[in-house]
């Protein structure tokens, strides 16, 4: 009963503070586009990567808690429907987005001799299509759901993945492997894209680093270009999704093979299907210092206040 109570409350925790994170991020970009400046693509395919970290954390972490607190039922099958299909299509969403985002790093700061450059986004308006993209690619791969998820408030017996509310029933192997197909190919393209863009940046990366240690072996001072800072923090946000995607997969699959039911690793799998969703905003937070930046817009508009 303890365990449970402390399950119950750890998945509540963990989801309020991932919301919170990542509308603080979507906010805080959002106001950078809209002064004109900084109308960079990355703020814009960043607010869309914490819309879609909110989609998730909305669906799939409040119906774990919602769940956990044992309240049955609480979706009929068209709420269930809605939520689960919201739920597939987020995290499709999710990494295509972090490899667009990945992938525009890179051609941000490549070389100006570089062919890459000639691709680089002339305004954050140009990101919209891919976007749109993302969008129907993922809605026509999760499109099997809308037929096979069920509530439990409807006493069906084929029983593929219980959710104390919410279930998919069992599909024919056909349709299970053309949708399977689908998204493994989705995954390993965006997933591919992303890697190759990483390495770009790794490798140019490396050869500022470089540069940095002549120029002060030469005693000259050089500040990093902002580009190359968003480029660490683009790598480390990959770092975390990587490691969540991958430690999600390993752990899903040995649940499907395992004859017993682990309580230990079901709970670990379900707290890392949201741990991107989760902590990615905080990296952005701690590299970027936009929790600095908010505390001094916050202290600014308190100043004007109090001199009205």
């Amino acid at each position: 009963m303890v365990l449970q109570f402390i399950k119950e409350t750890f998945f509540f925790f963990m989801t309020m503070i991932g919301t919170l994170g990542n509308i603080s991020v979507s906010v805080d970009y959002f106001f950078h586009l809209l002064e004109g400046v900084k109308k960079k693509p990355i703020h814009l395919i960043l607010i869309h990567l914490a819309f879609t970290n909110i989609l998730i954390l909305l669906t799939k972490g409040f119906r774990k808690t919602v769940a956990a607190f044992g309240l049955r039922n609480f979706l009929d099958d068209i709420g269930c429907k809605i939520i689960v299909y919201l739920e597939r299509v987020a995290r499709g969403l999710s990494i295509c987005t972090s490899s667009l985002l990945t992938v525009v790093q890179a051609i941000i700061i490549s070389p100006t001799g570089s062919g890459w450059r000639r691709l680089r986004p002339k305004s954050a308006w140009h990101i919209l299509p891919f976007f749109s993209f993302f969008w129907i690619l993922n809605a026509l791969i999760s499109m099997n759901l809308t037929h096979s998820i069920r509530s439990t408030g409807l006493n069906i017996s084929q029983l593929r993945n219980g959710d104390n509310y919410c279930y998919i029933m069992l599909e024919s192997q056909e349709i299970k492997w053309i949708f399977l197909i689908l998204m493994v190919l989705r995954d390993a393209v965006f997933q591919g894209a992303m890697g190759g863009a990483s390495g770009y940046m790794v490798f140019l990366l490396h050869k500022h680093h470089q540069q940095v240690l002549y120029l002060q072996n030469s005693k000259f001072l050089y500040k990093t270009p902002p580009e190359l800072r968003a480029a660490q923090s683009v790598l480390l946000l990959m770092l975390c999704f990587v490691f969540f995607y991958w430690t999600d997969c390993a752990f899903s699959f040995f649940l499907s093979l395992s004859l017993e039911e682990y309580s230990l690793m079901v709970n670990i799998h379900e707290f890392l299907t949201l741990g991107y969703a989760i902590f990615s905003p905080f990296v952005l937070i701690h590299r970027d210092g936009l929790l600095a930046e908010q505390w001094e817009t916050l202290k600014q508009c308190v100043s004007h206040l109090s001199d009205q």
